[in-house]
């Protein structure tokens, strides 16, 4: 049996950056507030855009909560803007997450089934809130496209852990 290390909630967001598809370079470790980010497959994944749709929904929610929302792959960053455009997406649209990242982060990873899909591996979806204090406040993983958080739950799960000052859970040893 094979053990992955996982990343541990409470724990501090590493300092990554990566290439927005809108330009520039993003390190949402240095951004102030809470912080919400969407790991997705890329572009070859039909789920995933309906996923950030809802996202795409829900973005002005989050932002009037207080939490700056972004998705990223592993896509380059070309791709990223193809599908921004493409699906009218309007939150910052990450890429170049890189495979040592993938594995710092605790992401499971996938090999493309064929060239049609993409031509590197990419994470499997995954959501990280980082609280202002910098910290994982949730973390949620999975190793295929069929399973996610529910976004509008996220959403009022996130108001009611501000309103209330809840901790991170899933600390214990």
């Amino acid at each position: 049996m094979g053990i992955q290390a996982k990343f541990t909630a409470g724990d501090l967001f590493p300092s990554f950056t990566w290439p927005s598809a809108a330009g520039g370079q993003v390190t949402p470790a240095e951004t102030e507030g809470w912080r919400l980010i969407v790991i997705y497959r890329g572009k070859h994944c039909p789920l995933c855009k309906q996923y950030l749709a809802t996202l795409e929904g829900l973005k002005d929610d989050f932002l009037a909560a207080g939490i700056s929302v972004w998705a990223l792959s592993a896509d380059p960053v070309e791709r990223a803007q193809e599908d921004a455009m493409a699906h009218s997406w309007t939150f910052p649209l990450l890429a170049g997450l890189g495979e040592e990242q993938m594995r710092q982060l605790g992401l499971y990873m996938s090999s493309p089934r064929s060239p049609n899909e993409t031509d590197r591996n990419f994470a499997e979806p995954a959501i990280f809130v980082i609280n202002p204090q910098g910290r994982v406040q949730i973390v949620d993983l999975s190793n295929a496209p069929f399973v996610r958080p529910d976004l509008k739950a996220l959403l009022g799960g996130l108001r009611y852990i501000m309103a209330n000052d809840y901790p991170v859970r899933g600390t214990a040893d």
